[in-house]
């Protein structure tokens, strides 16, 4: 029957439109709309399907006896994503990934909406102890930290930018005792991820860069024509060569859905593959080492929070679980610092420096007041529609967060490198949406409120300034043995006074913004939030905002180095072996010796396809 005919029968049925609709309809119209909602929902539920990510292996398990497997990799999250999906290529390796979270959510494939994903159940939320000098603003001083708990890891709760780093970040790791970590020698791992390779398993090649919806088109102009006044140029890429300047950056999605490294390197390839298995929700709880503690025998698991399993290891074990709950499994499976260990009665297999030179990118967000005359008060329809039928518009954005900028701010003329980087989040006036990156850093409430106002009275462009080479270090403790209680953080932002300069320097670039004259005639005003403790003194106003307002970027690296064997501050080498254990290697962002000058998600991506191919190289034929 016809759609018509369909429509015409529909004129013989009660009419239930009636509690909507003050007319009486006489059912035609009423069809039509049930079947517009209907194919919305499908629509809805097509964002994301079982079919994107990997059959639980748990399914699968019909007895304690797990068996064993040639390669184990300790989570399923950016790294460990990419090198479960190289080493299945070879179908002779039994491949298996324990992943403490499960599938994200659809809300997570939705570019704008990643912060709706932030502190939810499919991250991991830390509180920090407080060093008295960062993040005052917060509960107790406590700076709270966010990571990703689901297949992705961190890549399916972030923003999806994708920057690889300077040559100077990489150089200096060679030159620090990193030997094949050069910049020539990684430049090829991060296109290898993005290749064509159109093997009969994955015809498609693993993952894509894509350009982000349009969103903001103004507020971009008017930040690129600001710094055009300043001297700064607009870059497309963050490449050598164009290091410094302001850019409109790509992310890694596909048709404007999130491609996370899970999504590419597991989901599209595991029903391929019988020898690659994924098993959810198992949290790793302990490493089980054989006598000499040389190499790892088993590793012990507990399943769905009620069964504790253990799987055997014929090859190799490959952590990679985060700068977090890497160094946390390590230590409590006896390999860390002594001091840290024998108080907690956990036996010390190797004394390392595990927990040590945590770092991340210190943020400080600014915000900009830019009236606006058309305030919106309700999401726009077109573009929900747009984005469900045809993954278009607003939705497909991450806001104007594609918008950063790369400043250089110190005066040496052979450090070409930037040291700041500007991040751009926007909330139209009066808009309902797009608040959610408050919760991303734990804004107080004091802080919320401001902004809730300042919202109603102007469009608000945040901007975060990020230290790009922060001189603090931090670290991570055990608090006791027991693997459920929570850990020891100390992040020590801003404990070098250089770290405060740098933020400052990055204030400055944005007071300068403020004065030319395209911001001038927009009447685009930078707001100095009224904090009380800070107001009395107008010379240190900003640098006690800072102490205030200074916050994680979750980019946060460092807390297993990696180093010469001959580096005692050093946990790994440089082919990502636990140093003294055969068969143990890191691939995730805590083997960086220092921070790259960028959002980590793409090296944290290359540092996997390397890991992957120490691991190829070294078993090949065996």
């Amino acid at each position: 029957m016809s759609l018509l005919g369909i429509a015409a029968a529909t004129t013989t049925t009660p009419n239930v439109c009636s509690a909507q609709c003050s007319v009486t309809s006489l059912g035609a119209m009423q069809f039509f709309v049930s079947l517009l909602v209907e194919s919305l929902f499908k629509d809805q539920c097509a964002i994301s399907t079982k079919d994107n990510w990997p059959q639980d292996y748990a399914e699968e398990v019909t007895n304690s006896d797990m068996g064993t497997f040639d390669f184990v990799i300790i989570g399923g999250g950016s790294a460990g994503s990419v090198v479960a999906g190289r080493l299945s290529e070879n179908p002779l390796w039994r491949t298996l990934v324990l992943e403490a979270g499960t599938d994200p959510p659809l809300e997570s494939e939705v570019p704008f909406l990643f912060t709706s994903v932030q502190s939810s159940n499919y991250t991991y939320s830390y509180r920090g102890i407080t060093n008295g000098v960062s993040c005052k603003s917060a509960a107790g001083g406590n700076c709270g930290w966010l990571s990703g708990k689901c297949l992705g890891g961190s890549g399916a709760i972030n923003a999806m930018l994708y920057f690889r780093g300077t040559r100077g970040d990489y150089d200096g790791w060679c030159g620090a005792g990193c030997e094949g970590w050069c910049y020539e020698d990684v430049w090829p791992y991060f296109r290898k991820s993005f290749e064509n390779r159109g093997n009969e398993t994955h015809p498609s090649g693993y993952m894509k860069l894509g350009e982000y919806g349009n969103y903001g088109e103004d507020i971009k102009s008017l930040f690129f024509s600001g710094a055009k006044e300043l001297g700064l140029r607009k870059i497309r890429d963050f490449v050598e060569g164009s290091y410094v300047g302001y850019g409109n950056f790509r992310g890694i999605l596909e048709e404007g859905r999130r491609i996370s490294s899970a999504k590419g390197f597991l989901g599209r390839v595991a029903k391929y593959r019988e020898n690659l298995k994924v098993m959810k929700n198992a949290r790793v709880t302990q490493l089980l080492f054989n006598k000499k503690a040389d190499r790892v025998t088993e590793i012990e698991f507990l399943l769905q929070n009620r069964k504790t399993l253990k799987v055997k290891v014929q090859k190799e074990v490959i952590l990679s679980a985060g700068t977090v709950e890497s160094p946390k499994l390590l230590m409590l499976s006896g390999v860390g610092p002594k001091d840290v260990l024998k108080p907690l009665n956990i036996p010390v297999r190797h004394n390392l420096p595990i927990g040590e030179n945590l770092q991340d990118h210190v943020a400080v967000p600014i915000f900009f007041a830019i009236p606006n005359e058309n305030p919106s008060t309700s999401p726009d329809l077109d573009e929900i529609y747009a984005y469900l039928k045809y993954q278009k518009g607003f939705l497909a954005s991450i806001g104007t967060g594609s918008l950063n900028g790369f400043i250089k701010t110190n005066s040496n003329p052979k450090d070409p490198y930037p040291d700041i980087q500007l991040q751009h989040f926007t909330v139209r006036r009066g808009a309902p949406l797009g608040m959610g990156f408050l919760q991303g850093f734990m804004a107080n409430e004091k802080l919320t409120k401001y902004f809730e106002n300042l919202v109603q009275q102007a469009d608000v462009v945040v901007v975060f300034i990020l230290l790009l080479q922060p001189k603090s270090r931090g670290k991570i403790q055990l608090k006791s043995s027991q693997p459920e209680d929570p850990l020891l953080i100390y992040p020590n932002y801003l404990q070098r006074r250089e770290d405060v300069d740098g933020l400052m320097a990055g204030i400055e670039y944005l007071q300068r913004l403020a004065k030319t004259s395209i911001f001038k005639s927009k009447k685009a005003k930078l707001m100095r939030i009224p904090i009380e403790e800070c107001l009395g003194d107008a010379e240190n106003f900003w640098p006690c905002y800072i102490s205030y307002y200074s916050s994680t970027s979750s980019h946060l690296v460092g807390t297993i180095k990696m180093g010469a064997d001959s580096d005692t501050t050093a946990c790994v080498g440089p082919r990502l072996k636990v140093k003294g254990v055969r068969n143990l290697r890191v691939a995730d962002a805590s083997i960086m010796p220092t921070i790259t000058s960028c959002n980590t998600y793409g090296p944290t991506l290359m540092i996997g396809e390397r890991a992957a191919e120490f691991i190829q190289r070294e078993w090949r034929g065996k």
